[in-house]
């Protein structure tokens, strides 16, 4: 057993209200910095940043997990997170489908940049990231478990785009039995679920500012193993 650092709540550039000093290997190194063991990247409604910081982490020594805050059309964020980053980009083409196609504008929310492992940019999403999919809370939680990930409610404490602050309370169904908070102190609102401390950051230096401790049931520090023991305790609701 061995006692781990994370954030579960990054954004890379590819977020446009991310800074664009936020590149995977930017982001890799800051979470190096802080000490911070596990570090999810979760930008909105899109994994494409994902297979960069993957890459990123390797020089880091920082165990990367793939993910995704997702927008349902309740315009609810749910942060979903994925074992593998097979699993993520294949959550990813799916979500595509269920995405607004506004086009982005640029000079208004930002550049939506995809990078290679160099932070070389290589593409750009046209569509405006952020908007609500069409996928309502119970569809994207299956649409989750689908593809062998976790999700839980992001930054329930926040008034934008909170659970508790768009629907009062925490629905029957799904059940959740993890929520996210930026403020540790705000724990009541979870109501007895596990709750998870991140970041959210959208800039390097507020990467640091928030996050947890876990105990991993294993001494392994190879990136795989690492990951098995974590959803482990996630999916079994525990940290």
């Amino acid at each position: 057993m061995r006692t781990v650092s994370y954030d579960l709540h990054l954004h890379s550039c590819l977020s446009p209200c991310g800074d664009m000093d936020m590149t995977p290997c930017n982001i890799a190194g800051m979470a190096h910095l802080n000490e911070i063991g596990i570090a999810a990247l979760t930008d909105h409604n899109t994994v494409d940043n994902c297979p960069a910081f993957f890459a990123a982490c390797e020089a880091y020594d920082v165990v990367p997990i793939a993910g995704m805050e997702l927008t349902t059309a309740e315009d609810i964020h749910l942060l979903c997170i994925f074992e593998t980053l097979e699993e993520a980009l294949a959550f990813g083409s799916t979500v595509k489908e269920h995405r607004m196609k506004i086009k982005n504008r640029a000079e208004i929310f930002g550049e939506q940049p995809i990078l290679n492992e160099q932070d070389e940019k290589i593409g750009e999403d046209p569509y405006f990231l952020p908007a609500a999919t069409d996928l309502d809370l119970t569809a994207a939680a299956e649409l989750v478990h689908a593809y062998n990930g976790v999700c839980w409610p992001a930054h329930i404490d926040r008034d934008s785009n909170g659970m508790l602050a768009v629907l009062g309370a925490f629905p029957p169904e799904p059940e959740f039995r993890i929520a996210e908070l930026r403020d540790r102190n705000n724990k009541d609102l979870a109501e007895g679920r596990t709750v998870v401390v991140c970041s959210d950051a959208h800039r390097l230096w507020e990467i640091g500012e928030a996050g947890g401790t876990l105990t991993l049931d294993t001494d392994e520090t190879e990136p795989n193993a690492v990951r098995r023991a974590l959803f482990k305790k996630l999916r079994e609701g525990k940290l």
